[in-house]
């Protein structure tokens, strides 16, 4: 059996209907920039979130890029960000000129260790960007009790955790900012490149309207240097479309992983820890294994697709060497990268599909 790492299609196809009637009103509406599509996505998704404002951007780095520029982050600052994720929450830090200092993971989770940061802290750091990776929510109030320690910012990259719980609320309202990504595979994702930040701080959200427009808040009146970066309308009828199935898609991730979880008690790979009092949405399901090149060999071979979510660290690609960091100076990191496994994980992967991992898994381990 051919199992697909993630089938886009099928979640088109799920919401065809509605998708093509939400494409077919932006064109017929006249608003290809801004406009009421963008406008209720904005209001339907800030809603969702449990939060007064979203703002929404062309993609998820952008708005890291300006959350950090409406908090007035810049350069010669520092930035505490996770040893472990995805190179875009550092390139975010790089673009506004502040340096970005890792932090490394709790090996559990993933996620950077909150009992970590204090001692990272100097006096040039002015905020820390925690990420939810793989949808996995970070300890939250560890963060945000540093932060306040320390009168830092913080930023929260939620990219991977559309609709996760962090102690009974959705992430979204607990910081300075929060900065989606909705690319295309993500949970809830558009058919392009989309973003938006989500905050309950009226003042940021009025500088990341601005930020985002030009720096202008009147057509043709710039009260400060901002940038292009707009929600496109068409993006934002496809997420509205979406976002009335994300609930019941997640549950779906949910029930997978659970199934993971059961099948691979006892076995020689180390299954994703959850944090107490968190309720994951499994953008990604990745397992460790010492042997990663014969498991994903193995598993390619009974045509099961596998991803590597990431092969490298941030301190040890090319694009970082200026800041001098060894290979073995985030040790958890390297490990991290050197172990990790992303099985098949989404809202339609059927149980035929979800068996044939299973197993496929189980004869490689």
């Amino acid at each position: 059996m051919n199992v697909p790492f993630l089938d886009l299609r099928a979640t088109y196809l799920e919401l065809k209907s509605e998708i093509d009637e939400g494409i077919s009103r932006v064109l017929s509406s006249g608003y290809y920039i801004h406009g009421p599509e963008v406008e209720a996505f904005e209001s339907e998704f800030a809603r969702y979130c449990g939060v007064q404002h979203c703002i929404g951007v062309a993609n998820g780095l952008d708005a890291l890029i300006l959350s950090l520029r409406a908090l007035d982050i810049g350069a010669g600052d520092e930035v505490l960000v996770p040893s472990n994720t995805y190179i875009a929450t550092w390139l975010a830090v790089s673009a506004v000129g502040a340096v970005p200092v890792p932090v490394e993971p709790d090996p559990a989770t993933h996620n950077i260790d909150a009992s970590r940061l204090a001692g990272a802290v100097t006096k040039r750091t002015k905020a820390i960007i925690p990420v939810h990776l793989y949808g996995q929510p970070a300890d939250i109030d560890g963060v945000l009790a540093v932060a306040r320690a320390h009168r830092l910012k913080v930023i929260e990259d939620a990219a991977q955790a559309h609709g996760a719980l962090y102690k009974g609320v959705k992430v979204g309202a607990h910081s300075d900012a929060v900065c989606w990504s909705f690319y295309p595979g993500k949970n809830l994702g558009a058919f392009g490149d989309a973003g938006a930040v989500t905050t309950n701080r009226a003042d940021v959200a009025e500088r990341l309207r601005m930020l985002g427009n030009y720096g202008s808040k009147k057509k043709y009146y710039n009260d400060i240097k901002g940038v292009n970066s707009r929600l496109d309308p068409i993006q934002a009828a496809v997420l509205r479309a979406k976002l009335t199935r994300l609930d019941e898609w997640t549950e779906r991730r949910r029930n997978i992983a659970a199934t993971y979880l059961e099948a691979f008690a006892g076995v020689d790979v180390v299954c994703p820890g959850i944090l107490e009092g968190t309720n994951p949405v499994w953008h990604l399901f990745v397992i460790r294994t010492k042997d990663r090149a014969g498991m994903q060999e193995q598993l390619t071979k009974k045509s099961i697709g596998t991803l590597v979510h990431y092969p490298v660290p941030p301190h040890m690609q090319p694009a970082y060497a200026d800041l001098k960091l060894a290979p073995d100076s985030l040790p958890l990191a390297r490990q991290l990268a050197g172990e990790v496994l992303s099985l098949p994980m989404g809202p339609h992967l059927t149980a035929a599909m979800r068996q044939a991992v299973i197993e496929a898994v189980l004869s490689a381990a």
